[in-house]
């Protein structure tokens, strides 16, 4: 029998830890921003799964490694474990079409705004016997092409302040949240929890 669950969808950089300006190579350059811990756990307590989705083109621009953000990936759920919790996925997009690179362009379209990276989790989840109620589950971020990609897979979009802070942007295209909240901690208690 499927169970039905709802997901919590995050970006990673500018959403969860500090933007360092630059595609992060290490985890000395790696940092939460602050009550991102807090409420991760709390929206698991809630019964959320966590699910990271971020645009790692770094890769493509040889920039990073697959290895590094692999290691970085990783170490969010050390740092995480600190709050008891951790996200139950992370997947990652390596390219870039500026860079082409025939080992990655084939992941083109899990670049945000696609949706690829959300439909291939969703896909993984039912594989275990778990179907995503979209109308039920939210996508934050920093950036207009969270917001935008969120939009374009079902789910309910929220865009927080931290990181790229797009609220602008998306006013100028039309590509509207359903909240702005300050950062990850006041999406959550703010909206998510209190909705």
């Amino acid at each position: 029998m499927v169970e039905t669950i709802r997901v919590l969808f995050l970006d990673r950089d500018g959403t969860i830890n500090e933007d360092a300006g630059s595609y992060i190579t290490s985890r000395e350059q790696f940092r939460l921003i602050a009550g991102a811990g807090e409420a991760v756990s709390l929206a698991r307590a809630a019964g959320y799964r966590i699910v990271v989705v971020t645009n790692q083109a770094g890769i493509a621009r040889g920039i990073t490694t697959v290895e590094q953000v692999e290691d970085i990936n990783r170490y969010l759920n050390e740092l995480l474990a600190r709050w008891h919790t951790s996200y139950d996925r992370c997947y990652f997009c390596p390219s870039h079409p500026d860079y082409p690179d025939p080992g990655y362009d084939r992941f083109e379209d899990c670049r945000k705004p696609a949706t690829g990276m959300v439909e291939r989790a969703i896909a993984d989840f039912l594989a275990e016997g778990l179907s995503v109620d979209r109308s039920a589950s939210f996508f934050i971020g920093d950036k207009t092409v969270d917001v935008e990609c969120g939009l374009r897979a079902g789910l309910r979009p929220i865009l927080v302040r931290t990181g790229h802070n797009e609220e602008r942007l998306c006013l100028e295209r039309g590509i509207m949240p359903e909240f702005v909240a300050d950062d990850l901690y006041r999406a959550v208690t703010g909206h998510i929890l209190a909705s």
